[in-house]
């Protein structure tokens, strides 16, 4: 059980579990007051109930194709105090899609496989949580231009060469780099990981860094003041 200030996330059954990348991205993607929020590959629901704890109006659809996961982000979402806000589909998102082929989001947020062409896990179920293939970033990337509404924002979390690849493809398919985060491990150390904004409308894209550790073990004020609404030990 990972406890945060506001919910509580039971991780027990989910392969994937609660990470830093789902945390940070839970805590700085943005939207102006949204109404609907789609996270694809939900896992244990951690960054759907951030959402949550942040947007208070917002009604949240949770996407998860692994059925383990989906029913453990289900628990977590009916023990929380957002539930009436969370729905939690067991599906993957192109299944998802079909009955709602003009849904709309202001706000479209994962943290999805991104181990390209790379060996398989020999659990089953990791290799779904891990391991994908480019046509996967693909078909992602024309359903995230068809579901965004025209002021609405995507926010995806990768490593770079995944981050690249999806650019290219998000390009060739109406989405522009609105703003890239570089995620940093320490200030003088190479980024790790990109958060890619992708928007449907074409503007200079915005550059920032993201510093998580000061020293080993100690975390950098950016960091405490990112997840200091949600995590107990700030």
């Amino acid at each position: 059980m990972f406890r945060f200030k506001q919910f509580n996330v039971d991780q027990s059954d989910c392969a994937m579990k609660i990470n830093t990348d789902g945390v940070l991205l839970g805590a700085l993607a943005e939207a102006d007051q949204p109404k609907t929020i789609l996270d694809i590959g939900t896992g244990t629901g951690v960054i759907a109930l951030m959402l949550a704890q942040r947007f208070n109006d917002a009604r949240i659809d949770a996407v998860e194709i692994d059925p383990i996961a989906a029913q453990t982000a289900e628990k977590n979402f009916t023990n929380s105090s957002f539930s009436e806000r969370l729905s939690v589909y067991p599906v993957g998102f192109e299944q998802f899609f079909e009955p709602n082929p003009d849904a709309k989001y202001d706000l479209i947020v994962s943290n999805p496989p991104f181990f390209i062409n790379s060996l398989k896990s020999p659990k089953a179920n990791k290799g779904i949580a891990k391991h994908t293939d480019q046509e996967f970033f693909r078909k992602l990337t024309i359903g995230i231009a068809r579901h965004i509404n025209s002021s609405g924002d995507c926010f995806l979390i990768l490593p770079l060469d995944t981050a690249e690849l999806v650019k290219n493809i998000g390009l060739d398919n109406g989405l522009f780099i609105k703003k890239v985060i570089s995620i940093y491990s320490y200030q003088d150390s190479a980024p790790h990981r990109e958060i890619l904004v992708l928007s449907l409308d074409k503007i200079e894209t915005d550059n920032e860094k993201f510093v998580i550790y000061n020293a080993p073990k100690v975390y950098s004020k950016q960091y405490q003041e990112t997840l200091k609404d949600f995590f107990t030990i700030f």
